[in-house]
């Protein structure tokens, strides 16, 4: 059995959802997991957005061992963690939950002719803040604004870099990503939706290690 059946059916078999799964230098194998999470009821009071336990971690890294073991998976070290704030978002679920977040994209092909000579024609990567497309679909709204840095002043006549909006599918998308984006003070005064301000919390993983017996 492949090992992406093999730990997708563990996960969600234990009731949590599977983010991602990576293989790294030293036989680290490395699953990241979620609780599942459904849009809540149109008018409904929001629910307290829940996170995953070390306890969680514990109870899955345990059954993925057997499961491991069982089919003969090589790996040296096995880690379970939960998400951290440069989450993958891979499913139609993940971009409706995010929906206001900032995040990174990646395009399988460079944006071309769809640029218009306002984007560069090579360009594959955009951060900008994910939205629902009015003909439905996704877009990613940006600015080409750069980095203001700390005690820069910008003077009050300098004209603003302008919003630009680039639909897309998740088919035409390599990688997307929230946006490591770190600021304790918010990032604007405008109310936040669930999603983004779930996005904009500072989430440290918690992650559990168990050598391979």
């Amino acid at each position: 059995m492949a090992l992406q059946q093999i730990v997708e059916q563990t996960v969600t078999g234990l009731g949590y959802d599977l983010v991602e799964i990576e293989r790294s230098a030293g036989g680290l194998l490395r699953i990241t997991i979620d609780l599942p999470w459904q849009a809540p009821a149109e008018d409904a009071e929001p629910v307290p957005e829940a996170f995953v336990t070390v306890e969680d971690c514990e109870k899955v890294t345990r059954q993925l061992q057997f499961a491991l073991e069982v089919d003969g998976v090589d790996y040296n070290r096995l880690e379970v963690s939960s998400p951290g704030i440069d989450r993958p978002l891979r499913h139609e679920m993940d971009f409706v939950r995010f929906v206001g977040a900032e995040i990174d994209i990646t395009l399988k092909e460079a944006i071309g002719a769809a640029g218009g000579g306002v984007v560069n024609a090579n360009r594959k990567k955009f951060r900008g803040t994910l939205e629902r497309a009015e003909a439905g679909g996704w877009q990613i709204v940006w600015s080409d604004e750069p980095p203001r840095k700390p005690g820069q002043k910008v003077s009050k006549k300098r004209e603003p870099a302008p919003l630009q909006a680039m639909g897309f599918t998740l088919d035409e998308l390599r990688e997307a990503r929230l946006a490591p984006v770190v600021n304790f003070k918010g990032r604007g005064a405008k109310p936040a939706s669930q999603a983004s301000q779930l996005a904009n919390k500072v989430k440290v993983p918690v992650r559990c290690h168990r050598l391979k017996d």
